[in-house]
């Protein structure tokens, strides 16, 4: 059964070079999570189908998969819930659109809620899911640097067990990551400590809708009462070949009350941790300035009283 057609499917005439050139040969929709694992499992070289909004625009220039296992949808990895911790459990295969509105991720992690907001247009948002963020691990991802800022982590499972992996560990180099052949992404647990965390997301992209970043900054500080910042962790998107932590720059603003100066500060040390490139929607030194711009608002923003 096809589920997206490559270019030599399209009857315009244009390509033809075979009946079955670019027609996926194999597919299965799984009905339960046990279902989706054994599927996996079974056929590690399938592409492994959510929202499809990366496959479909993947599929002009990349190999066409011996089938596909479509999880859209699926009950087990769809909907939010909290744990006995007081995490926030995220299904792999919810949609932006629902996190975009729900109640509880908007105030237990607004800077999600944030980036949900601003992925591409309303269909996208429908469609796009956060495990497909995470698994095509994209530098430009919106979701990712806020994973990154909020300390999140990633639930996979396979027919063998299931662990929990830091996110900061599961983006391994340009879309890749640290997930097993065998496995899928089940969840996203953002920690309660995220709660009473000052979240700070912004995107630049070459309009204020439907555009992917050229770069993205999502941050969370805690300030206690004198104005001092006790902890902050900086995620960066767009400016390396995976999204990073800023880490040089965060090393600036903790023990500090912020002022233009350390402001600054963090912003050149972030310089210095950034290697973006030039692009069709960018170039690297455009990245840098505003990448740079961002750190110092990002400062300037904790400065400011129940920002």
């Amino acid at each position: 059964m096809p589920v997206y057609r490559l270019p030599a499917d399209r009857r315009c005439g244009r390509r033809r070079t075979g009946a079955t050139e670019g027609a996926v040969t194999a597919y299965v929709r799984p009905r339960s999570l046990r279902d989706a694992l054994r599927a996996r499992a079974d056929h590690p070289d399938w592409l492994v189908l959510a929202g499809g909004t990366d496959a479909m625009v993947g599929a002009v220039r990349r190999p066409r998969p011996p089938g596909v296992i479509d999880l859209f949808g699926l009950p087990a990895l769809t909907g939010i819930d909290r744990t006995a911790e007081g995490a926030l459990r995220i299904g792999a295969a919810t949609p932006f659109a629902r996190i975009a509105r729900d109640d509880r991720l908007r105030a237990h992690a607004p800077a999600l809620a944030a980036a949900a907001r601003e992925i591409g247009a309303l269909q996208i948002q429908a469609r796009a899911t956060i495990g497909g963020n995470v698994g095509t691990s994209s530098p430009v991802g919106d979701s990712l640097p806020v994973l990154l800022a909020l300390d999140a982590a990633i639930e996979v499972a396979s027919v063998d067990g299931d662990r929990l992996v830091p996110y900061e560990e599961f983006c391994t180099g340009y879309r890749q990551t640290a997930l097993r052949a065998d496995e899928l992404i089940v969840a996203v647990r953002i920690p309660a400590a995220a709660a009473g965390l000052r979240q700070f997301w912004r995107k630049v992209g070459t309009r204020r809708a439907q555009s992917i970043s050229k770069v993205a900054i999502a941050a969370a500080a805690r300030v206690d009462a004198s104005g001092v910042v006790t902890n902050a962790r900086i995620g960066l998107g767009a400016v390396r070949d995976r999204p990073m932590r800023a880490r040089a720059a965060e090393a600036e603003i903790i023990g500090q009350s912020p002022t233009a100066e350390i402001a600054q500060r963090a912003a050149d040390a972030a310089l210095a941790d950034i290697a973006p490139i030039d692009d069709v929607r960018s170039t690297a030194d455009y990245r840098r300035t505003v990448a740079a711009n961002l750190v110092r608002r990002f400062a300037m923003w904790l400065a400011q009283p129940g920002a």
